[in-house]
């Protein structure tokens, strides 16, 4: 997951609903980076600059990567971990309506009877970027019973729709400039990517805060069908 410039190392407790400083869009609480196992080596990510990203993007792409995936099944034990929902999932909070790449209002409730996997991303985020094609690959193959649906935590739409021409994305985009109350609902957020797979009767099944491999999210995907 990336994390902001400057963020110091140490968890900083917040009051909820306070709003982030520094003008950031997402209420975030600094914590250490989600650490990516390559090799036995632990490789952090942070926020990044756009420039940087590039990098970022190549560096990812590469990695099986460990995402922080939800504690409740894993502990549960290998019965929970195969079963299509973690254990006691949560009704997910579709009482939203967002601007899509093309000024239109969309209710996330529309999308309600399908499987919705919900992503939190941004252009400037390279763990994002190295997600991007899985989801690409995931939504043609399943386009029937999935729809991935990309919330840009802090884009314009110009730079939104720019990036989803250019990574020939083939789900809905949807703007979440000055909605962190849609963040809130899904957090706490620490950092991006994270996302929400949510089943069909509109329950919170799994969740992953950080990137994860198309093979885990195709099983989950699989099993919710």
């Amino acid at each position: 997951m990336e994390l902001p410039d400057g963020a110091p190392e140490a968890p900083i407790t917040t009051t909820p609903g306070a709003s982030p400083t520094g003008g950031a869009t997402m209420r975030l609480v600094a914590i250490g980076a989600t650490a990516v196992a390559l090799l036995g080596i632990s490789i952090p990510f942070v926020w990044q600059t756009p420039a940087q990203t590039e990098s970022a993007t190549a560096l990812v792409a590469n990695l099986s990567p460990a995402a922080s995936h939800d504690t409740a099944a894993a502990s549960a034990g290998p019965i929970a971990e195969t079963a299509a929902c973690m254990a006691n999932p949560k009704p997910a909070n579709l009482d939203f309506a967002l601007k899509n790449l093309e000024g239109k209002t969309v209710p996330l409730s529309s999308y309600k009877g399908k499987i919705v996997l919900l992503n939190f991303w941004a252009t400037w985020c390279g763990p994002c970027k190295a997600e991007i094609p899985i989801f690409v690959e995931l939504q043609e193959k399943y386009q029937q019973d999935l729809v991935i649906v990309g919330f840009s935590v802090d884009d314009t739409a110009d730079k939104a729709k720019a990036f989803a021409d250019e990574y020939q994305i083939n789900y809905p985009i949807l703007l979440g400039e000055g909605r962190e109350d849609v963040q809130d609902a899904y957090g706490p957020i620490w950092g991006i990517p994270a996302s929400f797979l949510i089943s069909k009767d509109g329950k919170v099944c799994r969740k992953h805060l950080g990137i994860a491999p198309k093979a885990v999210f195709e099983k989950e995907i699989v099993a919710l069908m």
